[in-house]
């Protein structure tokens, strides 16, 4: 399997970490993170960072890069994702990629569309208009100027409705238009890709909500606390629209009981969570070869494993 990565993909508590860290113990493994959040230093809890005794028992990559009031972009973590991958490569082991953050692995894969620097006072404005006639008011004019972006994104999804709209205002195009106008980017390694897919949607909504306890009784509140105290956080901060992230820093703010930060949080999530699934289900077939496993459940985890066992020996043959 010369030159080639593995790509772990799936949907935010759909088992991925745990199958990833069953591959790595059988096979010369090293993982490189796909997660937009795990990149922030001090958010681990919220993000399901990875332990200090599982990175000592594998190594793992793109993980705490920069403070969680420093910007970071995918373009930025493709670059950082090759170099990875390649340094790997040449250790002679594989490189793993695991996370849910589609858009980083789609920079990765198909490469980046040539879309506009994001510009401060356009997105003010915009947060201002949202502010006064909130974001489902704004998802509707989306609807008007660019009908397909909008048919994609929630009337709730401020960050992608700010994006969409911030382009149409910088550029007069639609972003639906923009977007997957990036050439080819050559790569310098293959990936092979494998997406978990859960089959039990009353039980994955169930363990997403069981995740998220999890993170509260982990100390998740004194965590984004902490933050709060040590860095200066915008509610715009990139860091801070993380899901969960968001929720219970306005359950700080006074702005959410807990009661209604919890559901608030899970809700998100669990949005969340379907707008993956929904990237998984339509990506071009060169992007990830399909399992539908619930690699989350005591029953799929097992067969998840040896199936990307079974896949990835049998490619090495090849």
């Amino acid at each position: 399997m010369a030159a080639t990565a593995v790509a772990l993909l799936g949907p935010t508590a759909s088992g991925k970490s745990g199958l990833a860290m069953q591959l790595a113990e059988r096979l010369p493994m090293e993982i490189v993170s796909v997660d937009s959040a795990q990149v922030y230093r001090g958010m681990d809890i919220g993000t399901a960072k990875p332990s200090a005794k599982e990175r000592a028992r594998v190594p793992h990559h793109l993980i705490d890069l920069v403070d969680p009031d420093q910007a970071y972009s995918a373009g930025r973590w493709r670059e950082d994702a090759i170099r990875a991958v390649v340094e790997i490569l040449e250790r002679k082991r594989i490189p793993l990629l695991v996370g849910g953050t589609m858009l980083y692995y789609r920079a990765l894969a198909a490469g980046l569309d040539e879309l506009p620097q994001a510009d401060a006072a356009v997105r003010a404005a915009i947060d201002a208009e949202a502010a006064e006639q909130g974001w489902p008011a704004l998802h509707a004019e989306l609807a008007r100027i660019d009908p397909a972006a909008a048919a994609r994104i929630m009337p709730n999804d401020g960050q992608r409705i700010q994006r969409a709209i911030e382009v149409w205002r910088l550029t007069g195009k639609p972003l639906s238009s923009l977007q997957g106008s990036a050439a080819k980017q050559a790569l310098p390694f293959g990936i092979r890709g494998f997406v978990l897919i859960p089959q039990d949607k009353s039980g994955f909504q169930e363990r997403i909500a069981a995740r998220f306890d999890a993170m509260l009784q982990s100390g998740l509140v004194e965590e984004v606390r902490a933050l709060g105290e040590r860095y200066r956080l915008s509610a715009d901060a990139p860091s801070m629209r993380a899901v969960g992230y968001r929720q219970v820093r306005e359950f700080l703010e006074g702005k959410l009981s807990h009661e209604e930060m919890r559901a608030q949080a899970i809700t998100a999530t669990r949005q969340l969570a379907k707008r993956q699934l929904t990237w998984l289900r339509s990506a071009q077939p060169e992007f990830a070869a399909l399992f539908r496993l619930d690699a989350g459940s005591g029953e799929g985890s097992p067969v998840a494993l040896q199936l990307v066992l079974d896949e990835l020996r049998e490619l090495d043959r090849g």
